[in-house]
Order: C-alpha cells, then sequence, then structure tokens
C-alpha cells in the first residue's frame, strides 16, 4: 500500500519515484490511509507544504529533485514515526457565560440563532474570579451579599481582562469580531480536540520539589494557564489543553525536563539524517511556504517544524553537525532563549571554523540574502547514536567531538541558557556530599572507589542549589554562563578528596576524616572534663553508643 500521496490538477513535469502516487484528480484514487501528501483534501496524516515549495523554487537539478521529493517524503513519514503528542477530546456543552454591558448583550442575542446556547450574563463588576479549563469553567459572582458559582462550558467576555487570555475557551468579541467568536464557539460544542505537546519528567526537574526556588522558567515564559507553578509543594501543574504550543518552556528548561512531543530529541536527530549535504532551511509552518516564491540555491533543503520555538542548543547543535552545513532559521520572532542558544553555538562556531553556523532572517529579503550566504562547513559533520542521552548530555558530547584535544578559548553564555562550573574550597570541604544530594542532572557525583568529588561541568546547569545545599562557609561557589572549549571540560574533575576515619574501637570506617575533626574539633571542648564522652566523638555510631552504656553503669 503507498503511503505517499503527490496531487496537482496541472501535473508534475518530471517523474517521481514510484513510492509515491502521482494524481491530478482526487476523485479516482485509492481510499489509502496515506501518510503524507503535498496537499489538503488527500485524507493524509500530513500535509507538507515544503513539498511544492521545493519543486517551484529549487535550483537543484533535475536529479536531486527527484531524489530530494521523495527524501522530504520519508521526512514527513519519520516525523510522522517519531511523534510523541496525544489527540485528547474535550465535551463541551452549550452553556456560555457572555460578561458585557447590556448594549453588547444585545447585540449578541441580534447574532445568535435563538436558544442556541443556554447563555449566563453578568456585568464585570461582579465578576470576582474565573477557574478551570474550557468545558468545565467555574465563576464566582456576586450576587448581592453572597456568592454564586456558574458552571459554563465558554465564556464571550467583551475586553476581556488579562487573566482570560491565559485560558482557551474565552473569547473578546471585540478583538476577534461577534461572529468568528461565536463561529468558534459552534465549533468547540460539535468538536473540541486538542494535542498533549508535553512530556515531563519530575527526577530532573530543577524546581520539582526543592527547598527553595532555583528554576521555574517554563511557567515565566508561559503565555497561558499551560504551566503552573504550586509554589507551597513547589510542582507544576499542566493544563495541557491551555497549550498554544508555542514551544518557548521547552527552549528555556535547562534539564531537558520538558521535551516537545511532536518532534522530541529522537524525532530531530532522525530527521536530521536526512540533511546530510544539504544546507537546512528551518522554518515553522506558520511562515505559510506556500506563498513563498524565492529563488533556492543548490542543495538548500527545507526543513519545516510546528514551532521553533522549542528548538535549543541541543537540537541546533544535532541539525548543524549531521549536516555539515550552516543552517538558516527563517521566523518572523525568536525568543531570547532561542536567541540565546544561537549566539552560544554561533561563538563555538568561531572559534574553531571562523563562521557562524547559524543563520537567521525574520523578513522574505533577509532570507534571500542568508541562502545566498549559506554554505557547507568544512569537517563539521558529526554523527553518533546519542539515543538515551538528556538534553545536555547531547550538548556535551557533541560539543566534545567538535572540540576534540584542542584549546579553543572559552565562550560565554547568557541571560537564559546557563552553564556553568562548580568551584570548591577543598581546605572547607568535608564531604558531606550535600551538593551530590542537590544536583539531579549528575553533574556533582561522588567516587567511594578514591573518596572524591567529581564535577563535569559540561552538564551543569548552573542552577545554584549545590551552592545553597552546602553546610560549610566558604566552600562552594560556582562560576555562571562560561563553557570552556577544551578537553578537560568534558572529563570528570576532582574538586575535593579525603580519607575515611577509622573508629578508634573496632577500626570501621564510619566517616570521612575531615568530618570527624570538624565535629571534634566543635564538641572537644565542651567534653573537655569527661574523657570518654571526648573519645566518643572518634568512634563509629554502634562503639559511640557502647561508650556511653558502659560509663553510664560504672556511674550508677
Amino acid at each position: 500500500m503507498q503511503e505517499f500521496i503527490y496531487y496537482n490538477k496541472d501535473g508534475i513535469d518530471f517523474p517521481l519515484p514510484e513510492t509515491i502516487l502521482v494524481t491530478q484528480s482526487l476523485t479516482d484514487i485509492p481510499q489509502n490511509e496515506y501518510i503524507v501528501s503535498n496537499t489538503k483534501g488527500t485524507q493524509a496524516e500530513l500535509v507538507a507544504d515544503e513539498i511544492d515549495f521545493y519543486i517551484k523554487n529549487s535550483q537543484d537539478s533535475l536529479a536531486s529533485k527527484i531524489k530530494n521529493v521523495e527524501k522530504l517524503y520519508e521526512i514527513n513519514a519519520t516525523k510522522f514515526d517519531f511523534a510523541r503528542d496525544m489527540l485528547f477530546k474535550e465535551e463541551v456543552n452549550n452553556t456560555v457565560l457572555l460578561i458585557c454591558d447590556n448594549e453588547q448583550k444585545s447585540e449578541v442575542l441580534r447574532s445568535m440563532v435563538p436558544d442556541e446556547f443556554d447563555l449566563f450574563h453578568v456585568t464585570e463588576d461582579i465578576v470576582k474570579d474565573l477557574k478551570g479549563q474550557i468545558g468545565n469553567f467555574t465563576a464566582t459572582v456576586a450576587d448581592g451579599e453572597k456568592d454564586v458559582d456558574l458552571s459554563i462550558s465558554q465564556v464571550i467576555w467583551y475586553n476581556q481582562k488579562d487573566i482570560a487570555c491565559k485560558y482557551t475557551g474565552i473569547f473578546d468579541p471585540v478583538e476577534e469580531g461577534l461572529d468568528d467568536v461565536l463561529a468558534q464557539i459552534r465549533t468547540n460544542i460539535s468538536n473540541f480536540e486538542y494535542r498533549k505537546v508535553i512530556a515531563y519528567d519530575s527526577s530532573i526537574c530543577q524546581y520539582h520539589e526543592r527547598r527553595e526556588e532555583v528554576c521555574g522558567r517554563c511557567e515565566g515564559v508561559c503565555p497561558t494557564n499551560a504551566i503552573t507553578k504550586i509554589d507551597e509543594v513547589k510542582h507544576l501543574e499542566f493544563s495541557h489543553v491551555d497549550c498554544t504550543n508555542c514551544g518557548e518552556c521547552f527552549s528555556v528548561c535547562p534539564s531537558g525536563s520538558l521535551e516537545y512531543t511532536p518532534q522530541g530529541k529522537e524525532s530531530i536527530y532522525n530527521v536530521s539524517t536526512f540533511y546530510k549535504d544539504t544546507h537546512p532551511l528551518i522554518v515553522p509552518s506558520k511562515m505559510n511556504l506556500k506563498s513563498l516564491e524565492i529563488e533556492v540555491k543548490e542543495n538548500v533543503l527545507p526543513f519545516v517544524l510546528d514551532t521553533a520555538l522549542f528548538l535549543d542548543e541541543s537540537s541546533l547543535l544535532t541539525i548543524t553537525q549531521m549536516s555539515g552545513s550552516q543552517i538558516v532559521i527563517y521566523n518572523d520572532y525568536f525568543s531570547d532563549s532561542i536567541k540565546n542558544s544561537i549566539q552560544i553555538i554561533n561563538d563555538v562556531y568561531q572559534a574553531k571554523y571562523k563562521k557562524d553556523a547559524i543563520l537567521t532572517a525574520t523578513s522574505e529579503d533577509e532570507l534571500k540574502e542568508k541562502l545566498e550566504e549559506v554554505s557547507f562547513v568544512e569537517n563539521s559533520y558529526v554523527n553518533y547514536n546519542q539515543q538515551g542521552q538528556r538534553k545536555r548530555e547531547v550538548f556535551a558530547s557533541r560539543l566534545e567531538k567538535l572540540v576534540g584535544d584542542q584549546d579553543y578559548g572559552t565562550v560565554k553564555t547568557g541571560e537564559v541558557v546557563h552553564y556553568g562550573k562548580v568551584k570548591i574550597n577543598e581546605a572547607n570541604c568535608t564531604l558531606c556530599l550535600s551538593c551530590v544530594g542537590a544536583c539531579n542532572v549528575n553533574a556533582l557525583v561522588a567516587n567511594a572507589e578514591d573518596n572524591t568529588l567529581r564535577l563535569n561541568a559540561s552538564i551543569c546547569t548552573a542552577c545554584g542549589y549545590c551552592e545553597s545545599s552546602c553546610p560549610e562557609a566558604d566552600c562552594l561557589t560556582i562560576e555562571r554562563d562560561v563553557i570552556e572549549l577544551k578537553p578537560t571540560w568534558f572529563k570528570e574533575e576532582v574538586l575535593a578528596q579525603d580519607t575515611l576515619f577509622a573508629c578508634v574501637e573496632c577500626g570501621k570506617e564510619f566517616a570521612t576524616t575531615k568530618a570527624v575533626e570538624k565535629i571534634a574539633n566543635m564538641m572537644g571542648p565542651i567534653f573537655a572534663s569527661n574523657p570518654v564522652k571526648q573519645r566518643t566523638l572518634y568512634c563509629c555510631e554502634d562503639c559511640k553508643a557502647k561508650l556511653m552504656i558502659k560509663q553510664g553503669l560504672l556511674n550508677a
């Protein structure tokens, strides 16, 4: 069964491989479940506008065009195979809350079909609270001296307050037009679907259940109610129905605890394998490739994403190294996090290759300029099996392969994407390992074989939780916002080391020497008049108890 279909009523002036069904009519085609199509109306899972864009604008040779059109179909099939976003349906009934004055209410009633909605009308001044989600909102309104809760499915709110913008299912006719609002409400009642695009791993989240807040950036960049911090317990809550799929939360997450399910790490890697020896042109689907008429030089191949804002330094370096080329990103908006990631990678490439890795364009004129400028980066191709690696580990591994055995100096990170290096004043470190327990990305580890505290700086997020967890004064600090482009940056560095102290009674090693000496120095003067108590300071837990019991019996 064919999974690819190409439809154009005017046909195509060169042959396509047999894997693609080519048709000039949609009436007589086999009713297969197609995976990828170049156009709507073919019952395909994915519509790839980049196919017609490439055919129309590419300057590739005919042989390359035939090969690359098939490749674009395979790229989209790969995206489909690796997508992990799940489709959900929400029951939305016809209860609607109308928040406006009486004149605006009359306007709504004139535009409605009589009795099509179960309509509640209130003025804004009596609305005290609104919470929930589309299909299940609760509005608290003042009714004389008491409050009343109204259960509604959707809301029409004239000149809505900022809080309303955070919810799906709340509409402002002043902004969107009343006819469009009513049409959308009717559509939602008949069929409301949404996708779950956020996958969350709390075990490496740098907000989850921590004593103090050192992260929470995802909630800060979320424009809606999709991510909420519960500060009392340091938990994140997700309202997937309110997610607008903007992508910003993924790019600011330092540890990779949030992953974009339509195109996660595995998807980006597997799709990138198709771009070797090409110039990837990254374009979010909103940029409407179909309407873009621009001459595209040889070897440029479009790389279409739902949104470009989920890209981070790890995914960007993957695409760049897998292509062996500079890449071009065409978008009308770049968030601070993606700009920061691009700058980091460009600084790295400037240090080694004396050229930028990533070229950006926000207008058609800029795009023409960057497509002319884009070129291959000699000896920059890197491919390895990165399956199972976390976000920072992927970036570190790729960066290590770029650095090799050379020293290219340092690059600064920035205000959004942070890297850093933990430093220890070994004289004050007792190897209590509080910092190791605080680090959930395994940048700090303890090695039991040689009693050392070690750091892999390349995966440190510079979150600062180890710094606040260290109980010793003048002991642990972090050099923030720096990446060292030399081999030692990627190796475990010994920050502190100590010997184990043997119990003076039984000889069992039970703590580090520095820890025992620290406690003994603190408590020794207090126990100066009691030799037995002084001796317990150098004993393991079992022997300490035995000595104290023995002294108690002798004194009885």
